[in-house]
């Protein structure tokens, strides 16, 4: 992913999210908040890191408004963990490099 994650639509969220081999973490986040700003770097080094065992994606909450309210995001940054197509974990919120970093690794093993 070199950096930049993929950023999903309605149209490809099945094929990218609940149809992928790989573990999904799917980031809900808006350009106008501040916290998903500052977790963006960190998914994006843990997306280089892992990169081939899981697969960290962005849904712009703004954009994509019937996917968070699929989902029921009602706050952001908000991590949703797909493992064979079904959410399995979610951090609501903020959380440090640590924190994401040992949720991701739960995630692919």
């Amino acid at each position: 992913m070199s950096g930049t994650l993929a950023h999903i639509k309605t149209e490809t969220f099945a094929q990218e999210v609940e149809q992928s081999a790989t573990p999904v973490v799917v980031d809900f986040y808006a350009e106008w908040c501040g916290p998903c700003k500052t977790i963006a770097p960190v998914l994006e080094s843990l997306a280089t890191e892992l990169d081939g065992k899981v697969k960290i994606v962005k849904v712009n909450i703004d954009e994509q408004q019937d996917l968070a309210m699929r989902f029921g995001v009602q706050s952001i940054p908000n991590l949703l963990f797909f493992k064979d197509g079904e959410v399995v974990d979610q951090v609501v919120g903020f959380a440090g490099r640590d924190a994401l970093t040992a949720k991701v690794k739960s995630l692919i093993a």
